[in-house]
């Protein structure tokens, strides 16, 4: 009689992570493999936080009934904005809410069929940020809530494809992590709390399969860097928003937490126009 085969337990390899260059290509490449296999979780661990119906601007909480970053009630109706990196399309429905005809732009399938289970009569584009697929000066206003800008390599070419698609006068919203937290362990409890990097430092974080393919990128640019960005690409910057940490916020979200929050900045939003 013969011996049944012993199972064999399957390896599964974890990214290792480091520091090193990547390009447009290989960043896109990375990103939009890992945000379709990464969805589901990221809905399901933050879905409650972000809401089906809220426009939240980061970890910290801030709502953008609140900020009115974009502009007021009346400014938003009837406006048409598009919404770069828009995940489960959380951002766009709240705006739909407020009058306004959005149009959700994402990386990724998978996360764009989470916006098309919870629902909305507004449009949902798969395409690249780089490369948007609307004619010159089809919106009124654009936002962006930690989409896009941080996984890019070359952020200029996302900010110039914003401006091209707005009108004059139009306005972009982006939140992408504080420069400040890449000098910083990304862990909320103390050991966050402890410089760890230069801040100065912009090589890529990267994570990598076995063969040294990214399997996952974020993009450092300090504080200045990101300011010349807005400048370079035609923006007039009008407003850095570093949202602080509020009493009601008790969660932690990945290296966001209150702890960290009180002391150092998180998030940081700039609010742009184009002339």
């Amino acid at each position: 009689m013969q011996e049944p085969e012993t199972s064999k337990a399957v390896e599964v390899f974890e990214p290792v992570a480091t520091r090193r260059e990547v390009g447009v290509t290989e960043s896109v490449r990375a990103n939009r493999g890992w945000w379709d296999r990464n969805a589901d979780e990221y809905q399901t661990e933050h879905g409650a936080f972000l809401g089906d119906h809220r426009f939240v601007w980061g970890p910290e909480g801030l709502d953008e009934a609140e900020a009115e970053l974009l502009g007021g009630p009346d400014e938003l109706r009837g406006k048409d904005v598009l919404e770069v990196g828009a995940g489960a399309a959380q951002c766009s429905r709240w705006l739909a809410g407020q009058g306004a005809r959005p149009v959700a732009l994402d990386l990724s399938h998978r996360q764009l069929q989470h916006a098309l289970r919870i629902g909305g009569t507004f449009p949902l584009v798969c395409a690249d940020a780089a490369a948007l697929p609307f004619a010159d000066g089809s919106f009124d206003l654009a936002c962006s809530a930690y989409g896009a800008l941080p996984f890019v390599a070359d952020p200029r070419t996302v900010l110039r494809e914003v401006r091209r698609v707005l009108r004059p006068g139009g306005r972009f919203v982006f939140s992408v992590t504080h420069p400040i937290r890449w000098a910083f362990p990304d862990e909320p409890g103390p050991e966050g709390l402890s410089v760890s990097a230069s801040y100065f430092d912009r090589t890529p974080y990267v994570e990598q399969d076995e063969e040294g393919r990214a399997v996952y990128v974020e993009h450092h640019r300090t504080l200045g860097d990101r300011v010349r960005d807005v400048v370079a690409s035609g923006f007039r910057l009008v407003d850095l928003v570093e949202p602080e940490w509020p009493d009601w916020n008790t969660s932690e979200w990945g290296g966001w937490s209150p702890l960290r929050g009180r002391l150092i900045p998180g998030t940081a939003i700039f609010v742009c126009v184009r002339d």
